[in-house]
């Protein structure tokens, strides 16, 4: 049986001798902020579904299903479910130099001006920017090994998050994968024999940063400097961007956390003819892939047919633009959410969780354990502080005003504020009350 039903002017969806109309229903959603259009398509199916009393849970589901912004109180800075490293940019409504050279007032590349800051931070000859990792890996192979061999250890072909497969990659590329050494233990000598059975025909050598694995125990792999012996071009996939391991824009040393990261920099010094990083990770800012290293290898990438497929777009250089002139001030730790989340002491992270838990007379002040995420660091923890909730609350936190993303474990309810931004407190402490 058909219950019927009409919308009264409050929008409460009553008993009545017929449905509603599609557009009244709709209308009556417009509270929700949807445009009309979207509000339609929700009224109809609620109709068709003989389910008119669920159409305003069904619009709000909607709503939430759109980008949003929320808090990040998981103790994961670099989340790939958030978005990764958090990042504001502005920019005016207006033309941008792009591809124009304003000193000549011809066409110019897009890639020069962002290019070169990246080149001088990496102290490498030239770099190119793509829209993520991966494709900077793929424009790699393809420029340089197509129908060619590239020696990868075994320990390295490995896949990570989102389904990038090293192998996968590669075949796509064109380029053909040639097995070294196992999967715990690659020695130079290993190198060595696969680069004498294929002959010339070796392209590269690819070293990929094994990302979110991590073989411990008998283990042995080889250095990004002895493989520069071998007379063919190394390329290192260092993957979480970090671009320099002595940190010169930490106030202090460089971080406990950070040991054994491979740097950019470092990696380009040891031998390295060519580096890809992640532009959303530690470097923090947009989602980006960036080639760095001998200008003529650069060179080739960027003139290779997929360099277009896979270039950026100008919101995305002039993020990076502005990011990479935060690094050569070296302001960083203060100018760039991701560095100035890492910066904060343990001490400062307690005085925020004690004042929110006093505000809103919920919950405890605990220490707590943070990640960097994303794959970077892989197995470090970064010290840290923030609030325990008995009971799992992660659902009603998530559907807050502004949604609070927390951790629920052992009977209980954690907020972590390493990555949360101090100016969100006050939303939390309203959250919680």
């Amino acid at each position: 049986m058909v219950v019927d039903t009409r919308v009264e002017d409050n929008g409460v969806v009553s008993g009545a001798s017929r449905p509603p109309s599609v557009d009244a229903l709709a209308r009556s959603l417009a509270g929700t902020g949807l445009p009309h259009a979207l509000l339609v398509d929700v009224a109809r199916s609620a109709i068709a579904d003989g389910a008119v009393e669920d159409a305003a849970s069904r619009a709000e589901a909607v709503r939430r299903r759109l980008l949003t912004p929320v808090i990040n109180a998981t103790g994961v800075l670099l989340h790939t479910n958030l978005g990764r490293a958090p990042l504001a940019h502005h920019q005016e409504a207006r033309a941008q130099s792009v591809e124009l050279d304003l000193v000549t007032g011809e066409r110019g590349s897009r890639q020069r001006a962002v290019g070169q800051l990246l080149a001088r931070l990496t102290g490498s000859e030239a770099a190119i920017v793509v829209n993520n990792n991966a494709a900077a890996v793929l424009l790699v192979l393809a420029a340089l090994a197509a129908g060619r061999d590239v020696a990868v250890s075994r320990g390295e072909s490995v896949e990570i998050g989102g389904g990038f497969r090293v192998p996968e990659v590669m075949e796509q590329s064109g380029a053909r994968l040639v097995d070294v050494g196992t999967t715990n233990r690659t020695r130079l000598a290993d190198y060595q024999r696969a680069l004498e059975r294929a002959g010339a025909d070796v392209a590269l050598v690819l070293k990929v940063h094994p990302s979110n694995y991590r073989v411990d125990g008998f283990v042995e792999d080889t250095s990004v400097e002895e493989l520069a012996g071998l007379g063919v071009p190394v390329v290192a996939d260092i993957g979480s961007g970090l671009l320099d391991a002595t940190t010169p824009w930490w106030p202090g040393p460089p971080p406990a956390w950070l040991s054994g990261e491979p740097a950019a920099r470092q990696t380009l010094a040891a031998g390295a003819a060519l580096v890809t990083f992640s532009g959303d990770k530690l470097l923090g800012g947009p989602q980006a892939g960036i080639v760095a290293g001998r200008a003529d290898l650069v060179a080739r990438c960027a003139a290779h047919p997929l360099a277009r497929a896979l270039r950026p777009g100008g919101l995305v250089l002039a993020a990076l633009q502005d990011l990479a002139v935060a690094y050569l001030r070296r302001d960083v730790c203060t100018t760039v959410p991701f560095w100035r989340h890492a910066a904060a002491s343990v001490d400062e992270l307690r005085r925020r969780a004690t004042a929110i838990t006093a505000e809103s007379g919920v919950g405890d002040v605990v220490d707590l354990d943070a990640v960097p995420g994303a794959g970077s660091a892989p197995g470090t923890i970064i010290s840290s502080a923030g609030i325990r909730l008995a009971g799992d609350h992660v659902a009603r936190l998530r559907s807050a005003p502004t949604p609070i993303i927390a951790r629920a474990r052992d009977g209980a309810t954690f907020l972590d504020l390493r990555a949360v931004d101090a100016a969100d407190d006050p939303a939390i402490a309203a959250a919680l009350r």
